[in-house]
């Protein structure tokens, strides 16, 4: 809804999306929606965003993803 700033697609189709990066003199959409992380599954036929939990205890008000990637152990 409000653009993503990057993604990290997995070897097993599955992308982790970062949304909501607000930077001094860049416009926002969403000035006061705190930042994002979706999940979206490539293999299906109809790939769709779906916004994932964060935990409890996390500061979401100032959350403000700029980048994002895996490590897969």
């Amino acid at each position: 809804e409000t653009g993503s700033e990057d993604i990290d697609i997995l070897p097993n189709g599955l992308a982790f999306i970062s949304s909501g990066l607000k930077y001094p003199g860049l416009k926002s959409f969403a000035p006061d929606k705190p930042g994002e992380i979706f999940l979206m599954d490539l293999n299906e036929d109809s790939p769709r965003a779906v916004e994932l939990r964060i935990s409890r205890g996390f500061d979401l008000a100032s959350f403000n993803p700029h980048g994002i990637s895996t490590y897969v152990d």
